[in-house]
Protein backbone atom coordinates (compact mmCIF):
# COMPACT_ATOMS: atom_id res chain seq x y z
CA UNK A 1 0.00 0.00 0.00
CA UNK A 2 1.35 3.41 -1.00
CA UNK A 3 2.42 5.72 1.84
CA UNK A 4 -0.17 8.50 2.26
CA UNK A 5 -0.02 11.44 4.66
CA UNK A 6 -3.42 11.81 6.34
CA UNK A 7 -3.03 15.57 6.81
CA UNK A 8 -2.39 16.08 3.08
CA UNK A 9 -5.33 13.85 2.22
CA UNK A 10 -7.76 15.79 4.47
CA UNK A 11 -6.48 19.09 3.04
CA UNK A 12 -6.92 17.80 -0.50
CA UNK A 13 -10.61 17.09 0.10
CA UNK A 14 -11.15 20.42 1.86
CA UNK A 15 -11.91 19.03 5.31
CA UNK A 16 -9.07 20.95 7.02
CA UNK A 17 -6.61 23.71 6.15
CA UNK A 18 -2.83 24.04 6.61
CA UNK A 19 -3.11 25.96 9.89
CA UNK A 20 -5.35 23.31 11.43
CA UNK A 21 -2.96 20.52 10.41
CA UNK A 22 0.01 22.48 11.86
CA UNK A 23 -1.90 23.04 15.11
CA UNK A 24 -2.66 19.29 15.30
CA UNK A 25 1.00 18.41 14.66
CA UNK A 26 2.09 20.85 17.34
CA UNK A 27 -0.42 19.26 19.76
CA UNK A 28 0.94 15.83 18.87
CA UNK A 29 4.50 16.91 19.76
CA UNK A 30 3.45 18.45 23.08
CA UNK A 31 1.37 15.42 24.06
CA UNK A 32 3.50 12.65 22.59
CA UNK A 33 2.94 10.53 25.71
CA UNK A 34 -0.76 10.17 24.75
CA UNK A 35 0.22 8.31 21.53
CA UNK A 36 -2.55 10.00 19.54
CA UNK A 37 -2.65 9.78 15.75
CA UNK A 38 -3.01 12.95 13.71
CA UNK A 39 -6.57 12.02 12.72
CA UNK A 40 -7.56 11.49 16.35
CA UNK A 41 -6.16 14.90 17.27
CA UNK A 42 -8.00 16.65 14.43
CA UNK A 43 -11.22 15.00 15.62
CA UNK A 44 -10.46 15.95 19.25
CA UNK A 45 -9.85 19.59 18.24
CA UNK A 46 -13.15 19.62 16.36
CA UNK A 47 -11.65 20.34 12.93
CA UNK A 48 -12.91 17.15 11.31
CA UNK A 49 -15.42 14.44 12.11
CA UNK A 50 -14.65 10.73 12.08
CA UNK A 51 -17.14 10.33 9.22
CA UNK A 52 -15.29 12.95 7.13
CA UNK A 53 -11.98 11.23 7.80
CA UNK A 54 -13.38 7.86 6.72
CA UNK A 55 -14.90 9.45 3.60
CA UNK A 56 -11.54 10.94 2.60
CA UNK A 57 -9.78 7.60 3.09
CA UNK A 58 -12.52 5.80 1.16
CA UNK A 59 -12.19 8.16 -1.81
CA UNK A 60 -8.42 8.06 -2.01
CA UNK A 61 -7.94 4.34 -1.33
CA UNK A 62 -11.10 3.21 -3.14
CA UNK A 63 -12.40 1.44 -0.02
CA UNK A 64 -15.97 0.87 1.12
CA UNK A 65 -17.40 2.24 4.36
CA UNK A 66 -19.39 -0.40 6.20
CA UNK A 67 -21.38 -0.83 9.39
CA UNK A 68 -20.25 -3.82 11.46
CA UNK A 69 -23.53 -3.89 13.36
CA UNK A 70 -25.31 -4.84 10.12
CA UNK A 71 -22.79 -7.39 8.84
CA UNK A 72 -23.12 -11.10 9.44
CA UNK A 73 -19.83 -11.93 11.15
CA UNK A 74 -18.06 -15.24 10.45
CA UNK A 75 -16.54 -16.51 13.72
CA UNK A 76 -14.02 -18.55 11.72
CA UNK A 77 -12.69 -15.29 10.26
CA UNK A 78 -12.52 -13.64 13.68
CA UNK A 79 -10.40 -16.53 14.95
CA UNK A 80 -7.78 -15.90 12.23
CA UNK A 81 -6.46 -12.90 14.20
CA UNK A 82 -5.56 -13.07 17.92
CA UNK A 83 -7.55 -10.63 20.04
CA UNK A 84 -4.39 -8.92 21.27
CA UNK A 85 -3.39 -8.10 17.69
CA UNK A 86 -6.91 -7.00 16.73
CA UNK A 87 -6.99 -4.59 19.70
CA UNK A 88 -3.46 -3.32 19.05
CA UNK A 89 -4.24 -2.21 15.48
CA UNK A 90 -8.05 -1.85 15.86
CA UNK A 91 -8.55 -4.21 12.93
CA UNK A 92 -11.40 -6.73 12.99
CA UNK A 93 -11.70 -9.74 10.65
CA UNK A 94 -15.38 -10.32 9.93
CA UNK A 95 -15.45 -12.67 6.93
CA UNK A 96 -13.63 -14.76 4.32
CA UNK A 97 -14.26 -14.39 0.59
CA UNK A 98 -12.31 -15.98 -2.26
CA UNK A 99 -9.58 -16.95 0.22
CA UNK A 100 -9.23 -13.30 1.27
CA UNK A 101 -9.68 -12.16 4.86
CA UNK A 102 -12.22 -9.31 5.08
CA UNK A 103 -11.09 -6.75 7.65
CA UNK A 104 -12.72 -3.61 9.03
CA UNK A 105 -10.41 -0.83 10.22
CA UNK A 106 -10.44 2.89 10.89
CA UNK A 107 -6.78 3.24 9.91
CA UNK A 108 -5.79 1.40 6.70
CA UNK A 109 -2.64 3.59 6.56
CA UNK A 110 -1.08 1.59 9.40
CA UNK A 111 1.22 -0.46 7.18
CA UNK A 112 2.84 -2.25 10.13
CA UNK A 113 -0.58 -3.45 11.22
CA UNK A 114 -1.51 -4.53 7.71
CA UNK A 115 1.70 -6.59 7.39
CA UNK A 116 1.38 -8.15 10.87
CA UNK A 117 -2.19 -9.23 10.12
CA UNK A 118 -1.10 -10.76 6.81
CA UNK A 119 1.71 -12.73 8.41
CA UNK A 120 -0.37 -14.03 11.32
CA UNK A 121 -3.40 -14.99 9.22
CA UNK A 122 -1.36 -16.26 6.26
CA UNK A 123 -4.04 -14.77 4.02
CA UNK A 124 -4.39 -11.75 1.77
CA UNK A 125 -6.52 -9.01 3.32
CA UNK A 126 -9.34 -6.93 1.86
CA UNK A 127 -10.07 -3.82 3.92
CA UNK A 128 -13.24 -1.84 4.56
CA UNK A 129 -13.69 1.20 6.80
CA UNK A 130 -15.73 1.68 9.95
CA UNK A 131 -15.56 3.92 13.01
CA UNK A 132 -13.04 3.25 15.76
CA UNK A 133 -15.80 2.75 18.34
CA UNK A 134 -17.73 0.30 16.14
CA UNK A 135 -14.60 -1.81 15.62
CA UNK A 136 -13.77 -1.82 19.33
CA UNK A 137 -17.33 -2.89 20.13
CA UNK A 138 -17.17 -5.73 17.58
CA UNK A 139 -13.82 -6.92 18.96
CA UNK A 140 -15.18 -7.13 22.50
CA UNK A 141 -18.43 -8.80 21.45
CA UNK A 142 -17.12 -11.52 19.14
CA UNK A 143 -13.89 -12.39 20.96
CA UNK A 144 -16.01 -12.70 24.08
CA UNK A 145 -18.13 -15.30 22.27
CA UNK A 146 -15.00 -17.20 21.17
CA UNK A 147 -13.45 -17.07 24.64
CA UNK A 148 -16.69 -18.28 26.22
CA UNK A 149 -16.92 -21.30 23.95
CA UNK A 150 -13.23 -22.12 24.49
CA UNK A 151 -13.52 -21.77 28.29
CA UNK A 152 -16.72 -23.83 28.47
CA UNK A 153 -15.24 -26.55 26.26
CA UNK A 154 -12.05 -26.66 28.34
CA UNK A 155 -14.00 -26.97 31.58
CA UNK A 156 -16.28 -29.58 30.03
CA UNK A 157 -13.31 -31.64 28.79
CA UNK A 158 -11.69 -31.43 32.22
CA UNK A 159 -14.87 -32.65 33.88
CA UNK A 160 -15.20 -35.49 31.39
CA UNK A 161 -11.58 -36.53 31.94
CA UNK A 162 -11.84 -36.78 35.73
CA UNK A 163 -15.38 -38.16 35.73
CA UNK A 164 -18.35 -37.23 37.88
CA UNK A 165 -17.39 -34.88 40.73
CA UNK A 166 -18.36 -35.67 44.27
CA UNK A 167 -19.10 -33.23 47.05
CA UNK A 168 -15.54 -33.35 48.41
CA UNK A 169 -14.17 -32.15 45.07
CA UNK A 170 -16.55 -29.24 44.71
CA UNK A 171 -14.56 -26.79 46.83
CA UNK A 172 -13.21 -25.25 43.65
CA UNK A 173 -10.06 -23.14 43.54
CA UNK A 174 -10.07 -19.71 41.91
CA UNK A 175 -7.83 -20.72 39.01
CA UNK A 176 -9.66 -23.76 37.63
CA UNK A 177 -11.21 -24.03 34.14
CA UNK A 178 -14.69 -24.07 35.73
CA UNK A 179 -14.08 -20.66 37.33
CA UNK A 180 -12.70 -19.27 34.07
CA UNK A 181 -15.68 -20.70 32.16
CA UNK A 182 -18.24 -19.09 34.47
CA UNK A 183 -16.43 -15.74 34.42
CA UNK A 184 -16.32 -15.79 30.63
CA UNK A 185 -19.98 -16.82 30.43
CA UNK A 186 -20.96 -13.83 32.59
CA UNK A 187 -18.86 -11.49 30.44
CA UNK A 188 -20.27 -12.80 27.17
CA UNK A 189 -23.88 -12.73 28.39
CA UNK A 190 -23.39 -9.15 29.53
CA UNK A 191 -22.00 -8.16 26.10
CA UNK A 192 -25.14 -9.70 24.52
CA UNK A 193 -27.31 -7.58 26.86
CA UNK A 194 -28.83 -10.78 28.24
CA UNK A 195 -31.14 -10.56 31.25
CA UNK A 196 -30.81 -14.20 32.37
CA UNK A 197 -28.54 -17.23 32.01
CA UNK A 198 -30.17 -20.67 32.30
CA UNK A 199 -27.95 -23.65 33.18
CA UNK A 200 -30.08 -26.76 32.68
CA UNK A 201 -29.04 -30.38 33.33
CA UNK A 202 -30.30 -33.23 31.16
CA UNK A 203 -29.42 -36.91 31.02
CA UNK A 204 -26.50 -36.72 28.58
CA UNK A 205 -25.55 -33.04 28.52
CA UNK A 206 -25.72 -29.66 30.28
CA UNK A 207 -27.55 -26.98 28.32
CA UNK A 208 -26.54 -23.30 28.67
CA UNK A 209 -29.04 -20.76 27.34
CA UNK A 210 -29.38 -16.98 27.64
CA UNK A 211 -32.41 -14.70 27.44
CA UNK A 212 -32.08 -11.55 25.33
CA UNK A 213 -35.05 -9.17 24.89
CA UNK A 214 -37.28 -11.79 26.47
CA UNK A 215 -36.28 -14.58 24.05
CA UNK A 216 -34.13 -17.51 25.17
CA UNK A 217 -31.41 -18.89 22.86
CA UNK A 218 -28.91 -21.72 23.19
CA UNK A 219 -25.28 -20.82 23.92
CA UNK A 220 -23.62 -24.20 24.52
CA UNK A 221 -24.13 -27.92 25.14
CA UNK A 222 -21.58 -29.35 27.55
CA UNK A 223 -20.64 -32.69 29.07
CA UNK A 224 -23.03 -33.59 31.88
CA UNK A 225 -19.98 -34.15 34.10
CA UNK A 226 -19.47 -30.39 34.42
CA UNK A 227 -22.85 -29.75 36.06
CA UNK A 228 -21.75 -30.31 39.67
CA UNK A 229 -18.59 -28.15 39.65
CA UNK A 230 -20.30 -25.39 37.63
CA UNK A 231 -23.36 -25.25 39.89
CA UNK A 232 -21.07 -25.44 42.94
CA UNK A 233 -19.08 -22.44 41.71
CA UNK A 234 -22.28 -20.46 41.19
CA UNK A 235 -23.47 -21.37 44.69
CA UNK A 236 -20.14 -20.36 46.25
CA UNK A 237 -20.39 -16.92 44.63
CA UNK A 238 -24.01 -16.52 45.76
CA UNK A 239 -23.25 -17.67 49.34
CA UNK A 240 -25.53 -20.70 49.04
CA UNK A 241 -25.21 -24.18 50.56
CA UNK A 242 -23.28 -26.29 48.03
CA UNK A 243 -23.96 -29.52 49.94
CA UNK A 244 -27.76 -29.08 49.78
CA UNK A 245 -29.17 -30.21 46.41
CA UNK A 246 -32.63 -31.41 47.38
CA UNK A 247 -34.43 -28.08 47.87
CA UNK A 248 -34.65 -24.78 45.95
CA UNK A 249 -32.20 -22.08 47.01
CA UNK A 250 -31.85 -18.35 46.33
CA UNK A 251 -28.80 -16.14 46.60
CA UNK A 252 -27.04 -13.20 45.02
CA UNK A 253 -23.63 -11.64 44.52
CA UNK A 254 -22.17 -8.43 43.14
CA UNK A 255 -19.66 -8.20 40.32
CA UNK A 256 -18.14 -5.64 37.96
CA UNK A 257 -18.04 -6.14 34.20
CA UNK A 258 -16.38 -3.54 31.94
CA UNK A 259 -16.58 -1.00 34.76
CA UNK A 260 -20.31 -1.58 35.22
CA UNK A 261 -21.45 -2.58 38.71
CA UNK A 262 -23.96 -5.42 38.50
CA UNK A 263 -26.00 -7.23 41.12
CA UNK A 264 -26.56 -10.86 40.17
CA UNK A 265 -29.49 -12.89 41.49
CA UNK A 266 -29.15 -16.69 41.57
CA UNK A 267 -31.89 -19.29 41.90
CA UNK A 268 -31.49 -23.09 41.93
CA UNK A 269 -34.06 -25.87 41.85
CA UNK A 270 -33.68 -29.67 41.95
CA UNK A 271 -34.63 -31.46 38.72
CA UNK A 272 -34.62 -35.11 37.65
CA UNK A 273 -31.06 -34.84 36.31
CA UNK A 274 -29.59 -32.47 38.90
CA UNK A 275 -29.86 -28.83 39.92
CA UNK A 276 -30.88 -26.17 37.45
CA UNK A 277 -29.50 -22.66 38.03
CA UNK A 278 -30.78 -19.35 36.71
CA UNK A 279 -28.55 -16.29 36.92
CA UNK A 280 -30.26 -12.92 36.51
CA UNK A 281 -28.47 -9.64 35.89
CA UNK A 282 -29.78 -6.69 37.90
CA UNK A 283 -28.17 -3.72 36.21
CA UNK A 284 -27.26 -0.55 38.13
CA UNK A 285 -28.39 1.56 35.16
CA UNK A 286 -30.98 0.67 32.53
CA UNK A 287 -31.72 2.39 29.22
CA UNK A 288 -35.44 3.23 29.07
CA UNK A 289 -37.48 4.84 26.29
CA UNK A 290 -39.15 8.08 27.52
CA UNK A 291 -37.22 7.84 30.81
CA UNK A 292 -38.30 11.36 31.80
CA UNK A 293 -41.88 9.96 31.90
CA UNK A 294 -40.87 6.69 33.62
CA UNK A 295 -41.22 4.96 30.24
CA UNK A 296 -44.91 5.97 30.02
CA UNK A 297 -46.86 7.73 27.30
CA UNK A 298 -47.74 11.38 27.86
CA UNK A 299 -51.35 10.67 28.87
CA UNK A 300 -50.43 7.83 31.25
CA UNK A 301 -47.66 9.93 32.79
CA UNK A 302 -50.10 12.75 33.60
CA UNK A 303 -52.41 10.31 35.37
CA UNK A 304 -49.49 8.74 37.23
CA UNK A 305 -48.32 12.19 38.35
CA UNK A 306 -51.79 12.72 39.79
CA UNK A 307 -51.45 9.46 41.73
CA UNK A 308 -48.02 10.17 43.23
CA UNK A 309 -48.95 13.76 44.09
CA UNK A 310 -51.15 12.35 46.86
CA UNK A 311 -49.27 12.57 50.22
CA UNK A 312 -50.45 9.08 51.23
CA UNK A 313 -51.98 5.96 49.75
CA UNK A 314 -51.06 2.58 48.28
CA UNK A 315 -49.66 2.46 44.74
CA UNK A 316 -49.18 -0.90 43.01
CA UNK A 317 -47.09 -1.61 39.91
CA UNK A 318 -48.28 -4.93 38.50
CA UNK A 319 -47.22 -7.39 35.83
CA UNK A 320 -45.48 -10.73 35.32
CA UNK A 321 -41.87 -11.46 36.25
CA UNK A 322 -39.48 -9.58 33.97
CA UNK A 323 -41.93 -6.85 32.96
CA UNK A 324 -39.77 -4.03 34.34
CA UNK A 325 -41.78 -3.26 37.49
CA UNK A 326 -38.72 -2.70 39.70
CA UNK A 327 -37.07 -0.49 37.06
CA UNK A 328 -40.17 1.72 37.00
CA UNK A 329 -40.28 1.89 40.80
CA UNK A 330 -36.61 2.85 40.98
CA UNK A 331 -37.11 5.68 38.47
CA UNK A 332 -40.03 6.99 40.51
CA UNK A 333 -38.14 6.80 43.82
CA UNK A 334 -35.04 8.48 42.35
CA UNK A 335 -37.18 11.42 41.26
CA UNK A 336 -38.98 11.63 44.60
CA UNK A 337 -35.65 11.49 46.51
CA UNK A 338 -34.81 14.92 45.09
CA UNK A 339 -37.58 16.35 47.26
CA UNK A 340 -37.32 16.80 51.09
CA UNK A 341 -38.84 13.41 51.94
CA UNK A 342 -37.63 10.35 53.83
CA UNK A 343 -37.76 7.23 51.65
CA UNK A 344 -37.16 3.68 52.89
CA UNK A 345 -37.38 0.34 51.10
CA UNK A 346 -37.52 -3.36 51.93
CA UNK A 347 -36.39 -5.48 48.96
CA UNK A 348 -35.36 -9.02 48.02
CA UNK A 349 -32.70 -8.37 46.86
CA UNK A 350 -31.67 -4.74 46.57
CA UNK A 351 -31.16 -4.51 42.81
CA UNK A 352 -29.60 -1.06 42.66
CA UNK A 353 -28.17 1.29 45.24
CA UNK A 354 -30.13 4.54 45.16
CA UNK A 355 -28.88 7.90 46.43
CA UNK A 356 -30.66 9.46 49.43
CA UNK A 357 -32.83 6.36 49.89
CA UNK A 358 -32.61 3.94 52.84
CA UNK A 359 -32.64 0.43 51.41
CA UNK A 360 -33.06 -2.74 53.48
CA UNK A 361 -32.63 -6.25 52.15
CA UNK A 362 -34.69 -9.29 53.14
CA UNK A 363 -32.70 -11.90 55.07
CA UNK A 364 -34.87 -14.95 55.71
CA UNK A 365 -32.11 -16.76 57.63
CA UNK A 366 -32.05 -13.88 60.13
CA UNK A 367 -35.88 -13.81 60.09
CA UNK A 368 -35.87 -10.42 58.35
CA UNK A 369 -38.87 -11.00 56.10
CA UNK A 370 -40.93 -8.45 54.15
CA UNK A 371 -43.39 -8.50 57.02
CA UNK A 372 -40.76 -7.97 59.74
CA UNK A 373 -38.89 -5.37 57.71
CA UNK A 374 -42.05 -3.41 56.96
CA UNK A 375 -43.03 -3.37 60.65
CA UNK A 376 -39.55 -2.02 61.50
CA UNK A 377 -39.74 0.65 58.78
CA UNK A 378 -42.98 2.00 60.21
CA UNK A 379 -41.10 2.83 63.42
CA UNK A 380 -38.58 4.89 61.41
CA UNK A 381 -40.99 7.73 60.52
CA UNK A 382 -40.70 7.42 56.70
CA UNK A 383 -42.72 9.54 54.27
CA UNK A 384 -42.44 7.01 51.45
CA UNK A 385 -42.08 3.22 51.74
CA UNK A 386 -41.32 0.79 48.93
CA UNK A 387 -42.06 -2.90 49.51
CA UNK A 388 -40.31 -4.88 46.76
CA UNK A 389 -43.15 -7.38 46.43
CA UNK A 390 -46.41 -8.08 48.24
CA UNK A 391 -46.07 -11.84 48.66
CA UNK A 392 -48.53 -12.69 51.42
CA UNK A 393 -51.60 -11.48 53.28
CA UNK A 394 -49.66 -10.27 56.31
CA UNK A 395 -47.37 -8.04 54.24
CA UNK A 396 -50.37 -6.72 52.30
CA UNK A 397 -52.22 -6.00 55.54
CA UNK A 398 -49.34 -4.02 57.07
CA UNK A 399 -48.71 -2.11 53.83
CA UNK A 400 -52.37 -1.16 53.47
CA UNK A 401 -52.57 -0.01 57.10
CA UNK A 402 -49.42 2.08 56.57
CA UNK A 403 -51.07 3.74 53.58
CA UNK A 404 -54.23 4.50 55.57
CA UNK A 405 -52.22 6.02 58.43
CA UNK A 406 -50.50 8.66 56.31
CA UNK A 407 -47.65 6.98 54.42
CA UNK A 408 -47.17 6.74 50.68
CA UNK A 409 -46.50 3.06 49.95
CA UNK A 410 -45.27 1.53 46.68
CA UNK A 411 -45.23 -2.17 45.96
CA UNK A 412 -45.56 -4.77 43.18
CA UNK A 413 -47.94 -7.64 42.47
CA UNK A 414 -48.25 -10.27 39.74
CA UNK A 415 -51.63 -9.62 38.08
CA UNK A 416 -52.95 -9.62 34.49
CA UNK A 417 -54.11 -6.01 34.49
CA UNK A 418 -54.46 -3.04 36.81
CA UNK A 419 -58.01 -3.54 38.10
CA UNK A 420 -57.45 -7.25 38.95
CA UNK A 421 -55.08 -6.02 41.69
CA UNK A 422 -58.18 -5.17 43.72
CA UNK A 423 -59.49 -8.73 43.42
CA UNK A 424 -56.07 -10.12 44.32
CA UNK A 425 -55.89 -8.04 47.53
CA UNK A 426 -59.37 -9.12 48.53
CA UNK A 427 -58.43 -12.76 47.84
CA UNK A 428 -55.55 -12.26 50.29
CA UNK A 429 -58.16 -11.60 52.95
CA UNK A 430 -58.09 -7.79 53.11
CA UNK A 431 -61.49 -6.21 53.89
CA UNK A 432 -62.97 -4.32 50.93
CA UNK A 433 -63.22 -1.07 52.92
CA UNK A 434 -59.48 -1.17 53.70
CA UNK A 435 -58.60 -1.77 50.05
CA UNK A 436 -60.89 1.11 49.01
CA UNK A 437 -59.54 3.56 51.58
CA UNK A 438 -55.86 2.73 51.03
CA UNK A 439 -55.48 2.55 47.25
CA UNK A 440 -54.33 5.70 45.44
CA UNK A 441 -53.59 4.19 42.05
CA UNK A 442 -52.69 1.12 40.01
CA UNK A 443 -50.29 0.63 37.12
CA UNK A 444 -50.12 -2.50 34.97
CA UNK A 445 -46.96 -2.88 32.90
CA UNK A 446 -45.64 -5.12 30.11
CA UNK A 447 -42.51 -5.13 27.98
CA UNK A 448 -42.81 -5.57 24.21
CA UNK A 449 -39.96 -6.26 21.81
CA UNK A 450 -39.28 -3.46 19.33
CA UNK A 451 -38.91 -4.11 15.62
CA UNK A 452 -35.32 -3.84 14.39
CA UNK A 453 -34.83 -0.45 12.71
CA UNK A 454 -32.53 -1.99 10.09
CA UNK A 455 -34.81 -4.71 8.69
CA UNK A 456 -38.37 -3.69 9.57
CA UNK A 457 -40.76 -3.68 6.60
CA UNK A 458 -44.32 -2.34 6.29
CA UNK A 459 -47.23 -4.29 4.79
CA UNK A 460 -50.98 -3.90 4.65
CA UNK A 461 -52.78 -5.56 7.54
CA UNK A 462 -55.27 -8.30 6.66
CA UNK A 463 -58.91 -8.07 7.72
CA UNK A 464 -58.27 -10.53 10.58
CA UNK A 465 -55.25 -8.50 11.76
CA UNK A 466 -57.27 -5.28 11.63
CA UNK A 467 -60.03 -6.93 13.65
CA UNK A 468 -57.53 -7.94 16.33
CA UNK A 469 -56.18 -4.38 16.48
CA UNK A 470 -59.66 -2.84 16.53
CA UNK A 471 -59.32 -0.80 13.31
CA UNK A 472 -60.94 -0.84 9.88
CA UNK A 473 -57.67 -0.77 7.93
CA UNK A 474 -54.02 -0.03 8.45
CA UNK A 475 -50.41 -0.94 7.82
CA UNK A 476 -48.24 -2.93 10.20
CA UNK A 477 -44.54 -3.68 10.33
CA UNK A 478 -42.40 -6.78 10.79
CA UNK A 479 -38.65 -7.35 10.97
CA UNK A 480 -37.37 -9.87 8.44
CA UNK A 481 -34.15 -10.53 10.41
CA UNK A 482 -30.65 -9.18 9.84
CA UNK A 483 -27.17 -9.27 11.46
CA UNK A 484 -28.02 -6.21 13.56
CA UNK A 485 -30.76 -8.15 15.37
CA UNK A 486 -29.14 -11.60 15.13
CA UNK A 487 -31.82 -12.66 12.67
CA UNK A 488 -34.69 -12.17 15.14
CA UNK A 489 -36.31 -9.09 13.58
CA UNK A 490 -36.34 -7.43 17.01
CA UNK A 491 -33.93 -5.16 18.85
CA UNK A 492 -34.65 -3.68 22.28
CA UNK A 493 -37.90 -3.48 24.23
CA UNK A 494 -40.45 -0.83 25.13
CA UNK A 495 -42.90 -0.67 28.04
CA UNK A 496 -46.67 -0.34 27.76
CA UNK A 497 -48.83 0.71 30.70
CA UNK A 498 -52.37 0.81 31.98
CA UNK A 499 -52.85 3.47 34.66
CA UNK A 500 -55.88 3.64 36.96
CA UNK A 501 -56.50 6.54 39.35
CA UNK A 502 -58.67 5.40 42.25
CA UNK A 503 -61.31 8.15 42.33
CA UNK A 504 -64.47 8.46 44.45
CA UNK A 505 -66.56 6.38 42.05
CA UNK A 506 -64.12 3.47 41.99
CA UNK A 507 -63.55 3.73 45.73
CA UNK A 508 -67.30 3.36 46.30
CA UNK A 509 -67.47 0.36 43.94
CA UNK A 510 -64.55 -1.34 45.74
CA UNK A 511 -66.22 -0.82 49.13
CA UNK A 512 -69.41 -2.43 47.77
CA UNK A 513 -67.36 -5.36 46.38
CA UNK A 514 -68.41 -4.65 42.82
CA UNK A 515 -67.51 -7.23 40.18
CA UNK A 516 -64.29 -6.65 38.20
CA UNK A 517 -66.28 -6.46 34.93
CA UNK A 518 -68.35 -3.59 36.32
CA UNK A 519 -65.25 -1.62 37.32
CA UNK A 520 -63.62 -2.26 33.93
CA UNK A 521 -66.77 -0.99 32.22
CA UNK A 522 -66.57 2.25 34.22
CA UNK A 523 -62.91 2.64 33.23
CA UNK A 524 -63.65 2.10 29.53
CA UNK A 525 -66.22 4.90 29.67
CA UNK A 526 -63.51 7.34 30.76
CA UNK A 527 -62.10 9.29 27.80
CA UNK A 528 -58.51 9.26 29.00
CA UNK A 529 -58.30 5.58 30.00
CA UNK A 530 -55.90 3.55 27.85
CA UNK A 531 -55.94 -0.21 28.45
CA UNK A 532 -52.89 -2.42 27.97
CA UNK A 533 -54.56 -3.84 24.87
CA UNK A 534 -55.14 -0.38 23.36
CA UNK A 535 -51.62 0.81 24.21
CA UNK A 536 -50.13 -2.31 22.60
CA UNK A 537 -52.30 -1.90 19.49
CA UNK A 538 -51.13 1.72 19.10
CA UNK A 539 -47.50 0.58 19.14
CA UNK A 540 -48.24 -2.01 16.42
CA UNK A 541 -49.99 0.53 14.19
CA UNK A 542 -47.14 3.04 14.67
CA UNK A 543 -44.58 0.44 13.54
CA UNK A 544 -42.81 0.08 16.89
CA UNK A 545 -43.70 -3.58 17.48
CA UNK A 546 -45.44 -6.53 15.86
CA UNK A 547 -48.79 -8.25 15.99
CA UNK A 548 -47.11 -11.28 17.60
CA UNK A 549 -45.97 -9.11 20.53
CA UNK A 550 -49.46 -7.57 20.71
CA UNK A 551 -51.00 -11.03 21.07
CA UNK A 552 -48.77 -11.73 24.10
CA UNK A 553 -50.06 -8.59 25.86
CA UNK A 554 -53.68 -8.92 24.74
CA UNK A 555 -53.99 -12.60 25.68
CA UNK A 556 -56.89 -13.18 28.13
CA UNK A 557 -57.80 -9.48 28.12
CA UNK A 558 -60.93 -9.51 25.99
Amino acid sequence: MKKIRLGDLLKEYGYVDENQVEEALDYQKKHHDENLRLGEILIKLGYVTETQMLQALAKRLDLKITDLENIRVDIEAVEKIPKQLAKKYNMFAYGIKDNNLLIATDNPLNLYGVEDIRQVSQMNSVFVLDSKSAIKKAIEKYYSEINTKVALKKASNMAQAVGEFNSEVEDIGNDTPVVAALNQLLLHSYSMKASDIHIEPFEDYLLVRVRVDGVITETARLSSNIKLPLIARIKILANMDIAERRIPQDGHFKTSIEGQSINVRVSTIPTVYGEKAVIRFLFESVSVDQAEHFGMSESNYKKFEEIISSPHGMIYITGPTGSGKTTTLYMVLEKMAKEPVNISTIEDPVERNLNAINQMQVNNQAELTFEAGLRALLRQDPDVIMVGETRDAETANIAVRAAITGHQVFSTLHTNNAISTIVRLEDMGLPAYMVANSLAGLVAQRLMRKICLECGEWHEATSDECQLLGVQSGRIKKGKGCPACNGTGYKGRIAVHEVVVIDKKLRSMISKRAEMDEMEKVLREEKDFVSLRTAAAELVLSGVTTLEEFNKVAHNMD
